[in-house]
């Protein structure tokens, strides 16, 4: 119950937060980026608002906390105690300021009764928009639950997220069963935190709170998964004015555009036939590297749950200042028409007037909006440990858009809060810098050269990139370069390398993939109004080609996540229940390479998980491995003493993975020998055994 009332609570705050950082947001909602009314329901703006700013706020205020009271047994216990009756004493008294103050207010967002408008008054809109997010809410449903419920005290996790689950429920767990403050990541135990690790911490806390830990990971899950559909779509509206194509947006972020679906097709046998080879099915189709891994298609948003929130902050920072480039074409078109009457010297004229109405006049640069700014400039930075990669692509956006924009200071100011945020909690967390900007041309491409490059781009994205070009031409200036702000992610995509493991840039790929195809959809708008029969059925067309990957995507996301399939875990297993109470978060075990078994749902804090994980971070994982090594393969009790002592181990697990490593061959009789075995289970080869090195074995 108290998990629900905080997710309700962060609403609350995040409601209080925009009606003083972003007071005019109902406005924003009621017009495009020309100024034309919107027939629109604001509260598809007003809602994803206030979840992510309350979300934000309300977790980095209780993360805060529960630091600041690190030595309580129970930090989480003195921040929510804190933390909740603030908030819920702030809510409260705003309500009823705003109640008993609403009739005297005189704002557009508010009716002549004054009450707030919620719905678009047009019965029709009203209807598509139910159905188009009633949709959305069933389509999040069924991937999060599909891939992570719990039924007769266990816990299945489908077969496609189970892997990046590990280090996912490891942190959580860190969190509501121990103490992990100062944090450390719970798959290398120790050290510093390099894993955007806020949204973890936010479930830890939900279950810490009550929630059972499906709940506690479904909900936000869900919640961002739908806010983010919300703001696409207002971002869709904003930009092209028409319904249609915030749908169709919304429909082509669900399901990628590609090429692969039909060189799956081009590759099955006459005899095989084409459905029964689709319907059996059930590895993910791949014509690119990685590409079966599920690394485009919507099984990204089951496994790395944190995404949707990334993006949602994004959209919603592109929504508040997606105006000021209009403003400013707008002045420059006003501008050049004047030039052309005075001077028809093109040098002299329309360039000269261009060049001074952009960077020489004052309001290409004043700020008119300090406080709108300010705000979203702390609503980024704070981003930075929640979905790190977000945070970059959306400056990256506002960098080429403030270039001919308005009020250019706001986009500074924005900028400069956020990196300061940014740095802050960087320097924080982590020993060093937090990423490495390397040159790197071609991203995972097989042919890492220009030609290479647009053959991978052809195959992966399939007729996007050419509805893309025809929408590219036949826009207008502006419309022009919001398409190169919206391609910028892409761009360091394939140029630039921040982690040791380069397939991870897939995501500014995804965001520019997701931001231009509001352009392709609106170019599938134009299509399907035409009055030529042949010109519409062009645009049903490249419907289905845009969707059709990523349709059948959705299915194998499905069929492969089958109950049946799933990684089982026990909820009520002794060996959790041990280890969470008998360790915290201090207390480093030393273990074979795990994954995602019963100690890491225990909320072990591991000397060295699965490798992948901490590599892909940055952390010096062969190190680690030497060790490990040395440690089970130690010849004496000193030998391994002195191994442990250094390494800070407090508990040594013995179990069937050590006993059958490719790695070493331990040498079990010496641990033994060396430590109190405090817990076993199983028996034979399977017997699990955990030392406890703060329990030496008296030797003489």
């Amino acid at each position: 119950m108290l998990g629900l009332i905080y997710i309700l609570l962060s609403i609350g705050i995040g409601w209080v937060i925009c009606l003083y950082a972003f007071p005019n947001l109902a406005d924003l909602a009621g017009v495009d980026c020309y100024k034309r009314r919107l027939e629109l329901s604001p509260v598809l703006l007003l809602i994803p608002a206030w979840f992510i700013s309350g979300v934000l706020a309300m977790t980095w205020l209780v993360y805060i906390f529960a630091y600041l009271f690190r030595g309580a047994s129970s930090p989480l216990f003195y921040a929510n105690l804190l933390v909740m009756p603030i908030a819920a004493l702030i809510f409260i008294l705003t309500l009823v300021r705003r109640v008993y103050a609403k009739r005297r207010a005189n704002q557009a967002a508010f009716g002549k009764d004054g009450s707030l408008v919620l719905l678009c008054g047009s019965r029709r809109v009203l209807c598509l928009e139910l159905l188009l997010f009633g949709a959305v809410i069933l389509l999040a449903c069924i991937l999060m639950w599909r891939t992570f419920f719990v039924s007769d005290g266990k816990l299945h996790v489908g077969l496609t997220v189970f892997s990046d689950f590990s280090p996912h429920i490891g942190m959580i767990r860190s969190f509501s069963y121990g103490n992990n403050f100062p944090t450390s990541y719970s798959h290398y135990a120790g050290e510093d935190i390099r894993y955007h690790f806020m949204f973890q911490f936010m479930v830890g806390n939900l279950e810490f709170l009550g929630l059972r830990l499906d709940y506690a990971f479904n909900l936000p899950s869900i919640m961002c998964f739908v806010v983010v559909f919300m703001l696409l779509y207002v971002l869709a509206l904003k930009l092209t004015g028409k319904q249609g194509a915030g749908i169709f947006a919304c429909l082509f972020f669900a399901f990628r555009s590609s090429k692969t679906l039909y060189t799956f097709l081009t590759g099955i046998k006459p005899h095989e036939g084409i459905i029964k080879t689709l319907r059996e099915n059930t590895a993910f189709i791949s014509d690119t590297p990685n590409e079966d891994w599920g690394l485009w298609n919507l099984n990204v948003y089951c496994n790395q749950r944190h995404l949707a929130l990334g993006l949602a902050v994004m959209f919603f920072i592109l929504i508040l200042y997606i105006g000021h480039p209009f403003d400013m074409y707008q002045r420059l078109k006003t501008d050049s028409q004047a030039g052309k009457n005075k001077d028809r010297s093109l040098l002299t004229g329309w360039l000269w007037q261009g060049a001074k109405a952009l960077f020489f006049s004052r309001e290409g640069w004043l700020a008119a909006d300090l406080r709108t700014s300010i705000a979203a400039g702390i609503l980024l930075g704070s981003l930075g440990f929640f979905h790190g990669a977000t945070l970059i692509g959306c400056i990256l956006v506002l960098f080429v858009m403030a270039i001919i924009s308005s009020r250019r200071l706001e986009f500074l100011i924005t900028a400069l809060i956020t990196m300061a945020l940014s740095f802050a909690q960087t320097s924080f967390f982590i020993d060093g810098s937090a990423v490495s900007f390397q040159p790197f041309f071609g991203f995972i491409a097989e042919n890492k050269t220009l030609f290479g490059v647009l053959s991978y781009l052809e195959r992966l994205l399939g007729v996007l990139p050419a509805v893309l070009m025809v929408a590219f031409c036949i826009e207008n200036g502006v419309g022009r370069w919001m398409m190169l702000a919206f391609a910028a992610p892409l761009l360091f995509a394939f140029t630039v390398s921040l982690t040791v493991d380069v397939t991870v840039n897939h995501k500014y790929i995804m965001m520019s993939c997701i931001l231009l195809s509001i352009y392709a959809a609106g170019l599938i708008m134009r299509l399907l109004k035409s009055g030529k029969y042949m010109v519409r059925a062009l645009g049903v067309l490249l419907i289905f080609m845009l969707t059709a990957t990523g349709v059948y995507d959705f299915c194998t996301v499905i069929k492969r996540n089958e109950p049946k399939s799933a990684i089982i875990l026990d909820l009520d297993s002794p060996l959790t229940e041990w280890i969470k109470n008998n360790s915290d978060s201090k207390d480093i075990f030393l273990t074979h390479r795990y994954a995602l078994n019963q100690v890491v749902l225990g909320g072990a804090m591991l000397y060295e998980g699965w490798p992948y994980f901490p590599w892909s971070a940055g952390y010096d994982t062969d190190r680690r491995e030497q060790q490990v090594i040395a440690m089970y393969e130690a010849k004496s009790p000193e030998e391994l003493d002195r191994l442990v002592k250094a390494n800070n181990i407090r508990f040594i697990i013995v179990d069937y993975d050590n006993r059958s490593s490719d790695y070493y061959t331990v040498n079990e009789e010496n641990i033994k020998n060396s430590y109190e075995c405090v817990y076993t289970e199983g028996d034979g080869e399977y017997k699990l055994s955990i030392y406890d090195a703060d329990k030496p074995i008296n030797r003489q």
